[in-house]
């Protein structure tokens, strides 16, 4: 710990407040406290029993900022608000990559209009949401249209506007404001049991719906009471698709977590009207270290807003170490008390233990695809391990292909595994040079000694600079190579590696039944077509393969442009470059005009006019080169 850092933890006042641990200048963590002064003293005492997390996190601090505030509430506040502008590493972040849709209304507007939306935005608006589908959003919608005649266009509306109203509005699903021919009292009221609508309350609905057709039925006008029937069927589907709780008919959230390795899975489910109307899950990133009640707690700081209101009352799966702080701050939202509590019993306890089984079903498919994933890579290196005889399951698999075109163009690839998943960045290409013909066992005998040569080169520099040979363009050198092609291939192959100094594991993978290919062995190995190692090496091989034809493709196709435009006079190697840098294709070149020909570097009008016409000359309509 440095004198600056002693100095400034002597300092600190006994008061509320917020603390901005940093590391090298970038803010790192930060929390809150009821006294700064005893709070950040905690982390810096050497005998504290911190979880491995704050440990970490601790060894990096080497400043911190505090900012001091009132009371609780404006810690909590603040704290909240710094959180989600700096997102340090170490604090507990939400995240959601989901996008479900919502109902959005802004109620700002003087007739606001009902939308689907792919995210919620803290514009000042209303949502509804989530819904599991974007299908479940437009049932929801026909349903609101049935009932209530509100908007469903985006049309702007401007005072004094005049439109002709539209087929919605004909057939009684639009009061049509564009028209002019309802006021925003009127249009307010029906957005008013809109909203109430959408908020669960379905049974008001089903009242006045079912009172309006017997008053239909009993004027003798059966097809306006039919009209009520079918918006009551509607409605009855639409409840019974959701799950009924029966917990008395209130409005609520349900709030559980669980650990899940280093994250925390959260699942919130709202109820409105006793009805389940939505359950969605979150992960918060390098959380499990923390006790649940402050998970929840920062969850729940995050998640609501005025956009996103919490219920009246709040079901939590663990105690709340500030419950009533929180209390206060959500009860700020909606303008009225929200109660938050952690039931032990009873109806209320089988809700949050319906979330936690929601979640423990989650967790229990998050281990099933770690489980597969392992078993498709460290599972299959080490299956790889033991059919070729390796000390160990090799963490760095490379594998090499050849593609050439009778011996034109000739290239090859370099694809890289690392702990069984494709390395991209790891990737080569060569261009075979000095060999005539396709002569496959060459060209792969050059490739193999210009990869390793570099790589020796390049390691010996790293080391002499005390850098990781890891680190290097070549210097990370192979623990397993895997030749696309039968013996010959490999022979080759072989001398190239040993002519380097080298002993490198090596096998081919020949095409008739993707048997592996041992050196020096007669005999082949043929593994089980269920097997998880021969499903790495094919995806190595067809990976090498896939990346060589790819590059020689478009290498022919390069040469192909050029080629052609050898043929046109004024048009020398300088330009030619010029030109197929720009264009890289010939299907781009022939749709370019002259114009934009004459755009490249280098080429005059007349280059240009040639080029176009000697491109077009068998079009129907272009000037002959006679």
């Amino acid at each position: 710990m440095t004198p600056e850092l002693e100095f400034k933890i002597r300092s600190l006042p006994d008061s509320p407040g917020c603390y901005l641990m940093k590391s090298k200048g970038e803010i790192i963590y930060v929390g809150k406290a009821k006294n700064l002064k005893n709070r950040v003293r905690q982390y810096f005492h050497a005998s504290a029993s911190h979880t491995p997390k704050v440990r970490a996190m601790v060894e990096k601090v080497d400043d911190f900022d505090i900012v001091l505030v009132d009371g609780e509430l404006e810690a909590l506040i603040l704290e909240c608000n710094l959180i989600k502008k700096h997102m340090p590493w170490y604090n507990i972040l939400l995240k959601d990559d989901k996008h479900y849709p919502f109902i959005r209304i802004d109620l700002r507007e003087p007739f606001p209009a009902v939308e689907l939306r792919r995210e919620q935005v803290k514009d000042g608006a209303r949502y509804f949401g989530p819904y599991v589908g974007a299908a479940a959003v437009r049932e929801v919608l026909d349903i609101s249209r049935m009932l209530f005649p509100i908007r469903h266009c985006t049309k702007p509306l401007k005072p004094g506007m005049k439109a002709r109203p539209c087929l919605h509005h004909q057939v009684g699903q639009c009061l049509a404001p564009c028209a002019g021919l309802v006021d925003e009292a009127t249009y307010g009221a029906e957005i008013k049991k809109l909203i109430h609508f959408l908020g669960g309350h379905y049974d008001d609905v089903l009242k006045e719906l079912k009172s309006r057709m017997a008053e239909a039925a009993a004027a003798m006008n059966y097809e306006r009471a039919a009209v009520y029937r079918d918006r009551i069927r509607a409605v009855n589907d639409l409840m019974q698709r959701q799950k009924a709780l029966d917990v008395g008919g209130e409005d609520r959230d349900i709030i559980a977590e669980l650990p899940v390795d280093a994250d925390v899975l959260v699942q919130v489910m709202l109820t409105r009207g006793g009805r389940l109307i939505s359950s969605e899950m979150f992960t918060l990133s390098r959380a499990a270290d923390d006790e649940p009640g402050e998970v929840l707690t920062r969850f729940m700081t995050q998640y609501y807003s005025a956009e996103n209101p919490p219920a009246p009352e709040v079901l939590v799966s663990a105690p709340l170490p500030e419950s009533a702080v929180l209390e206060e701050l959500l009860g700020e939202i909606i303008h009225r008390r929200v109660r938050i509590s952690c039931p032990q019993r009873g109806d209320k306890a089988k809700l949050v233990q319906m979330a936690r089984k929601n979640l423990r079903d989650e967790a229990a498919k998050i281990e099933k695809k770690r489980a597969r994933s392992r078993e498709r890579t460290i599972g299959a290196l080490e299956e790889l391990q033991a059919v070729l005889g390796l000390p160990a399951p090799p963490r760095r698999i490379e594998g090499y292909d050849i593609s050439n075109t009778q011996g034109v163009l000739s290239v090859a690839s370099e694809v890289v595994m690392i702990d069984g998943v494709s390395a991209r960045r790891e990737y080569r290409h060569y261009r075979i040079r000095d060999i005539e013909g396709p002569n496959d066992f060459e060209s792969m005998k050059q490739v193999i000694t210009r990869r390793l040569s570099h790589g020796l080169a390049e390691k010996a520099q790293r080391e002499q600079e005390g850098l990781d040979p890891r680190g290097g363009k070549f210097s990370d050198l192979p623990d397993l190579i895997l030749i696309d092609g039968g013996p010959e291939q490999v022979k080759f192959a072989q001398e190239a590696m040993r002519a380097q100094g080298l002993d490198i594991p090596m096998f081919g993978l020949a095409k008739r039944l993707d048997e592996i290919v041992l050196p020096d062995k007669d005999e082949s190995i043929l593994l089980d077509r269920h097997s998880e190692a021969l499903h790495l090496i094919e995806r190595l091989r067809d990976e090498a393969h896939r990346f060589a034809i790819t590059h020689h493709r478009a290498l022919r196709q390069k040469k192909g442009v050029g080629s052609k435009l050898e043929e046109i006079p004024g048009i020398g190697p300088r330009r030619r470059r010029a030109i197929l840098t720009h264009f890289k294709t010939m299907e781009a070149l022939r749709s370019a005009t002259e114009d934009e020909i004459a755009d490249v570097d280098g080429v005059t009008r007349e280059n240009a006019r040639a080029v176009y016409r000697y491109l077009h000359a068998d079009d129907e309509n272009s000037p002959s080169l006679d």
